[in-house]
């Protein structure tokens, strides 16, 4: 079957524009406001959305998206209401849908379980940041099973025969992480970011993610012709925290 996120991406560059993807954790800034801000988003042009899975002991979030997802895990947040909570608003939302996290979320819930009920609930994608290709096989097996892509994550230090090993399987789109370390906004990126890229684009056939540090539209300026989509999480919480909203947010970078 074809993947639903490589449309969502395709689509837009034939627009001549970036594929737009936000991420927010799950249940953030609470509950209610939570399907508030995903339905603006959607709204606001995202062709894919990436829902953050609230984790105690993250090891790839920075400060900003570290403590989103806590204030959401105080609230009780945890993946029982974000894919029951999914299965409600799904058939309002437009965008392509990306669960991401960690592994352990994921492992207590119940692979099967969580394939079944994630493709119940309209999810199109799935990122696990902490779980290498030699260890994914059987989840990847479960959510292929239901149109579900395991998206996978490289970055600058990541070889092209390693890239060679994910592009072997990997559908939807590849997720390029632009810094070696957590996420968070950043006002420049690393000159190594443009040498990454396009090792990525001579080793995968599906469209290219740029995210980790993405601050403003104008960051990707320099890497036009390079990515296919930019993801931005930090940017909208700090965005949301000082008191914006998601239709704003959206606003700047869809034109």
């Amino acid at each position: 079957m074809n993947s639903l996120l490589t449309e969502k991406i395709t689509a837009a560059k034939a627009a001549g524009r970036l594929g737009l993807i936000p991420f927010l954790p799950g249940g953030y800034p609470d509950k209610a406001g939570f399907w508030d801000a995903l339905a603006a988003l959607d709204a606001g042009g995202a062709d894919i959305i990436e829902i953050g899975m609230p984790f105690s002991d993250p090891v790839a979030d920075g400060p900003v998206v570290e403590a989103a997802s806590l204030q959401a895990l105080e609230q009780g947040v945890n993946l029982t209401w974000s894919l029951s909570g999914l299965a409600e608003h799904r058939a309002r939302l437009n965008a392509g849908i990306v669960l991401m996290g960690y592994f352990n979320p994921v492992l207590q819930y119940g692979l099967e379980r969580f394939a079944e009920d994630a493709g119940k609930a309209g999810v199109n994608g799935l990122i696990l940041a902490d779980v290498p290709f030699e260890e994914a096989g059987e989840i990847r097996a479960l959510l292929a099973a239901r149109n579900i892509d395991l998206i996978p994550l490289v970055g600058l230090n990541t070889s092209r025969e390693r890239m060679k090993l994910y592009a072997g399987s990997a559908r939807g789109f590849v997720y390029f992480v632009s810094v070696l370390g957590t996420t968070g906004e950043r006002t420049s990126l690393p000159d190594e970011v443009r040498q990454g890229l396009a090792l990525a684009r001579e080793c995968f056939d599906i469209p290219l993610a740029l995210g980790f540090g993405i601050k403003s539209p104008e960051q990707l300026k320099e890497l036009s012709g390079l990515i296919d989509a930019a993801v931005f999480g930090s940017s909208l919480i700090r965005h949301l925290d000082a008191g914006g909203d998601a239709a704003g947010f959206m606003a700047r970078w869809a034109r």
